[in-house]
């Protein structure tokens, strides 16, 4: 794939990039235990990726998708990562889409650890990065986060992730990034690891 086939992501790209994401992670050990599990697991997947997408990361300008939407980096500047208590409130409604009622606290929950463990220095942070599985192994992956990284590395600060599937991790690693510490952010939740890039001087 060609750099120039990658953009800055739009609102007007929400309804075909939320549901490629929401495939790419379909079999994410993390992503299956924040989600609600009944009939509505799909549509959750979905709405947690709608999400991410309109209140967490779009409004920043640093999400990179394909022209065709099949895959999606969602960074988010540090500055921007601390999700207060009225947004988490304004978020509520969607989060009961997500996770059912029941499933509430335990998202609360994963957003409290996660905002504890983030780094205090400035960075980008990694929030989700992936591909429809149909277009895997071709190289997007890597086009859709080079951008950010080049631009950490011309403003020298860190880029950060929370990996949720241990088979990435050598992906993350050939990109810079080191395992930091393992994150528990929840009753039964899958382990994260933590991982942080250096900018390369």
């Amino acid at each position: 794939m060609k750099q120039n086939n990658v953009r800055k992501a739009n609102s007007n790209d929400v309804s075909r990039l939320a549901p490629a994401l929401a495939k790419a992670f379909d079999e994410d050990p993390f992503v299956n235990w924040l989600v609600r599990s009944d009939n509505n697991r799909r549509k959750g997947i979905e709405l947690l990726f709608k999400t991410g997408l309109t209140m967490l990361s779009l409004p920043f300008g640093e999400v990179l998708t394909t022209d065709d939407c099949i895959g999606g980096a969602l960074w988010i500047p540090s500055d921007n990562v601390k999700i207060s208590i009225l947004k988490q409130i304004s978020m509520v409604p969607a989060i009961t889409g997500i996770a059912s009622f029941s499933g509430l606290l335990r998202v609360i929950g994963c957003l409290d650890a996660l905002d504890k463990a983030h780094p205090q220095e400035k960075h980008y942070y990694l929030f989700f990065v992936g591909v429809d599985p149909s277009q895997r192994k071709k190289g997007i992956g890597s086009t859709l986060i080079e951008p950010v990284l080049e631009k950490c590395d011309r403003e020298g600060c860190g880029a950060y992730l929370e990996n949720t599937n241990l088979a990435n991790q050598a992906f993350y690693e050939s990109h810079g990034f080191e395992v930091t510490g393992d994150l528990i952010v929840g009753k039964n939740a899958p382990p994260l690891k933590a991982m942080w890039r250096k900018p390369k001087f």
